[in-house]
């Protein structure tokens, strides 16, 4: 029985000899975590990764900010408060809808929530093409449209049927005013058809419309 206790004594002495150096250098190394580590992870600042993919995010975000502004994205059209006359046309046709700055930006306003305004952008970008008469000016507005709409690795792709991005990709060796005629029309057609009705159905349109006809009411 001595001899047992001896040998389990011996044990926990030679188990606990083992355990310290192993413990003391791990709170040392806490210790130079703490005193060093980054506001992501426990490892040294000097070569910490979180540093790096931190830096990468916040470069990426800057990057993305300066291309935003140098991009211009186009903000709502200017135009005048629209009347309660007006908002009332704008269920009796989507041409009537489309036709006044006002409407468009309602309907542009709905688009945004629906994660679609690019149909809307690529529409207006066509109708500032047809007014432009510089070879030069054309060439440049139609790349950019292409870039910005059409091209499979844009964000802001609209939805084109193989015909009409053909028809497209051979407009674009010799741009004009017209290059995109076929995928503006078809893209009016696809807001008339998918988005349209539920716009007129949307708070957005309602609520205006309620508004409009609650000042015509107290005037």
């Amino acid at each position: 029985p001595m001899g047992s206790e001896r040998m389990e004594m011996r044990k926990r002495q030679m188990s606990t000899t083992q355990e310290t150096p192993g413990t003391a250098q791990a709170q040392h190394s806490a210790g130079n975590r703490g005193s060093n580590a980054c506001c992501f992870c426990w490892c040294c600042c000097c070569s910490c990764s979180c540093l790096t993919v931190r830096n990468q995010e916040e470069e990426r975000a800057r990057r993305t900010s300066h291309e935003l502004q140098a991009e211009g994205i186009p903000n709502c059209e200017e135009s005048p408060a629209p009347t309660l006359e007006e908002v009332n046309a704008w269920a009796q046709s989507f041409d009537k809808l489309m036709f006044t700055p006002a409407g468009r930006n309602a309907f542009r306003e709905f688009l945004r929530t629906e994660f679609s305004e690019e149909n809307m952008l690529f529409w207006l970008a066509c109708e500032e093409l047809k007014q432009e008469s510089n070879k030069s000016v054309i060439e440049e507005k139609a790349r950019l449209i292409y870039e910005d709409y059409i091209s499979i690795l844009s964000p802001k792709e609209v939805s084109l049927d193989s015909r009409v991005r053909e028809v497209i990709n051979r407009n674009m060796l010799e741009p004009s005013q017209h290059t995109f005629d076929d995928a503006q029309l078809q893209i009016y057609t696809l807001m008339h058809r998918d988005s349209y009705p539920r716009f007129m159905n949307s708070a957005i349109y309602k609520d205006l419309l309620q508004s409009l006809s609650e000042k015509s009411i107290e005037a």
